[in-house]
């Protein structure tokens, strides 16, 4: 059995995984608006059912935070993995690699046929997982370089 089971959250996890996703953005030195105002942002999103999580461990340790959307081009949704996070001091034991597949595995489940990450092009570990993982870098069809732009509009 894995020392750090993964499972899905519940709106009851919404207070554990707000603090792993605030310390996440800490630890990166990126903006947050602290753990009580995530929870109460998840708790709401994890109700609305076009959001989900996984969590590992008890106390969590890990999340992975999906978000699901219509789109044109495919029949089922396609995922967003919003934010994949692991303890500092747990890293390089699994706990990524489990919370992915049990993303991907519920994904397909629910009948999605995309799944999509961002990632900042310096974070070399996490492309690096990410391509492990199979997500491509590249457009399998033509070999360009993939890339996701953002536009903030507040």
């Amino acid at each position: 059995m894995a020392q750090h089971p993964v499972r899905l959250a519940t709106r009851a996890d919404a207070r554990a995984a707000a603090q792993l996703l605030h310390d996440f953005n800490k630890e990166f030195d990126a903006p947050t608006p602290g753990p009580e105002v995530l929870a109460a942002r998840l708790a709401g999103l994890l109700d609305q059912g076009d959001t989900f999580a996984y969590l590992a461990g008890s106390p969590a340790v890990g999340i992975a935070l999906v978000t699901l959307r219509p789109n044109v081009w495919f029949d089922g949704p396609v995922a967003l993995l919003d934010e994949l996070y692991v303890r500092p001091d747990l890293r390089g034991r699994t706990i990524g690699t489990d919370l992915i597949r049990a993303v991907a595995d519920y994904c397909r489940e629910l009948g999605v046929d995309f799944l999509e990450v961002n990632v900042d092009e310096g974070d070399k570990d996490a492309l690096r997982f990410y391509v492990h993982h199979s997500f491509a870098l590249r457009q399998p069809d033509t070999g360009e370089r993939a890339f996701y732009l953002t536009r903030a509009l507040g």
